[in-house]
């Protein structure tokens, strides 16, 4: 029955560039030579844009994974089945070596075209990115400590995504997982109980068998996975396969898939392991010192994945404002709306530089590099992945009930921003390691604080702010009970400064004006430039 017609209603997006209607990620790319992949991210960005790839995103956590223990005879297969639109986004990224870049090519800043194709990536569908992230962040300790490194490596790296169960000696592509909670414990991997036994020590390296429980195996389909169990000596590291050298199934056994808030597309597991196959990493009794560095990376990539789920909230209120009349002016022209569509600019420019800083630091071998990206990236992991959660619920709140509905991409935004805060050591967790690494090695402060001297002079609003904190700091840091309140005003100061460093000087001094001042407010909408907002908004609408 046509009973009415439908207007004034915004149109659904389609054929949109991710990448060329970002200002910030061309701004990032145009801060240093990266003209050789200034294809791959237009063309990454294009491909996401387009309906038929927004659809699949939108499939693969519509028609969640499921698990079958057994085959249809009875014999144990541990399978998961996931929906082709999986795969597809998997093949797609792995093709853009979203999981690679920065270790199969000596071109410059790689470490930093690889944040923008995962930036874009995320966009569209930020399931998908935990077994990337993963298998991404296991390379180096791969690298530093694995045997049969020359066996697997070239097939992790590989640009070809090979989904099947099979053993991994016959296929093209590799992905990483991770095993490491268990009940007891959680984030304190120490109280884990999983024992590890010797069982052969040869050219093949250390070979243990394991036996325990996982509470969470992060990408149960993945070819191997890293995991933490006790030897005689301590918490130690290992890489435990799919399948055995020899071709028989790994003695390992997923017990069922977590039903969890967001991130539907990626399947989450307990397993059980009765004396599982699986090679020493590391050090026996070394464990949290070998998997160190990759627990760095899937933080660091918490922060990419919070802030792209941000741009990708943005970007649906501002194609709504575009074309949304509400009391005779289209929302764009609200004044009230422009000022709350203006701070989110803002709030996402912020994140996406703080980013960018530690993608820099890992581009750089200096080991003052090194020391502030060990800094950076608790902070940055603690802020932005709690600012994405109160960015997201203000974007649908832009667009009212329509924002609201499933139909829309924000409630599936919303619900996958969490993960990223609680995933790799919740907020306390990143409070808790800042102060223990601040206090072993105090030097760490000073090397950030020589970075961020760098933006002094140029905003007052900042300079006040820091000589304030610098003045109080010692009150902070003298209990664990006032670790937040250090960890976030360390986090507004670091923003401010790469909002001054990278960023315009208008847009930094709204940033310490909203942010760093006695009026400051965690809500959005309370800017007091009207014109700095004009030039915001005229900077990002498409």
């Amino acid at each position: 029955m046509y009973t009415h017609e439908v207007f004034n209603q915004s149109p659904v997006i389609d054929q949109l560039n991710l990448y060329s209607i970002d200002p910030i990620l061309k701004h990032i790319a145009g801060k240093q030579d990266i003209s050789w992949a200034e294809g791959r991210l237009s063309a990454y960005g294009e491909k996401l844009g387009q309906q038929e790839w927004i659809r699949r995103g939108k499939h693969a956590n519509q028609y969640i994974p499921q698990f079958f223990p057994t085959n249809e005879k009875g014999f144990r297969v541990d399978e998961i089945v996931f929906h082709p639109a999986y795969h597809d986004l998997m093949a797609l990224a792995t093709e853009y070596q979203v999981h690679s870049l920065p270790y199969t090519t000596e071109r410059p800043h790689a470490h930093i075209v690889r944040f923008l194709l995962n930036f874009l990536d995320n966009q569209n569908e930020a399931g998908t990115n935990c077994p990337l992230t993963m298998t991404f962040a296991a390379v180096p300790p791969l690298q530093k400590y694995f045997v049969q490194a020359e066996e697997w490596i070239p097939k992790i790296l590989n640009s070809v995504y090979d989904p099947a169960n099979k053993p991994y000696f016959e296929k093209e592509g590799l992905t990483i997982g991770m095993a490491m909670t268990e009940k007891q414990g959680g984030s304190d991997v120490r109280a884990n109980t999983t024992q590890a036994q010797l069982e052969d020590s040869n050219g093949d390296g250390e070979i243990y068998a394991l036996t325990g429980h996982k509470w969470f195996c992060s990408a149960p389909m993945c070819d191997a996975f890293l995991t933490l169990a006790q030897t005689e000596t301590g918490l130690s590291c290992f890489l435990m396969p799919r399948w055995k050298p020899d071709g028989t199934k790994n003695t390992f056994r997923i017990q069922r898939l977590k039903d969890k808030l967001g991130n539907k597309s990626n399947a989450s597991s307990e397993l059980e392991m009765d004396k599982a196959f699986a090679w020493l990493l590391g050090p026996a009794g070394r464990g949290v010192a070998t998997i160190i560095e990759m627990v760095a990376l899937t933080r660091y990539d918490c922060m990419i994945g919070s802030s792209s789920l941000m741009r990708r909230g943005l970007t649906e209120v501002l194609q709504h404002i575009k074309h949304r009349s509400v009391f005779g002016k289209k929302l764009i022209d609200q004044p009230l709306m422009r000022n709350v569509v203006a701070d989110l600019c803002l709030e996402l420019e912020a994140a996406v530089f703080m980013t960018y800083r530690a993608a820099q630091c890992l581009d750089e071998a200096s080991e003052k590099a090194q020391q502030l990206l060990r800094i950076i990236t608790p902070i940055g992991k603690y802020w932005i992945t709690k600012r994405a959660i109160p960015f997201l619920g203000e974007a649908m709140e832009c667009l009212g009930g329509n924002g609201y509905i499933e139909d829309n991409i924000l409630p599936r935004l919303y619900r996958e921003a969490p993960v990223n805060a609680i995933w790799e050591g919740s907020g306390n967790v990143q409070c808790l390691d800042l102060m223990r690494v601040l206090k072993k090695n105090p030097q760490l402060f000073q090397v950030l604080q020589a970075d961020l001297q760098a933006s002094k002079g140029m905003v007052e609003r900042y300079d006040r702010y820091v000589d304030a904190f610098l003045k109080n700091m010692d009150q902070y840091t003298s209990s664990e009970f006032y670790a937040r309140t250090f960890m976030t005003q360390l986090a507004l100061w670091v923003q401010a400064s790469m909002m001054i460093r990278f960023g315009s000087l208008e847009k930094a001094s709204l940033f310490c004006e909203s942010r760093l001042s006695q009026h400051s407010s965690y809500q959005f909408g309370m800017l007091r430039n009207e014109p700095v907002v004009d030039q915001i908004l005229a900077e990002y609408m498409f």
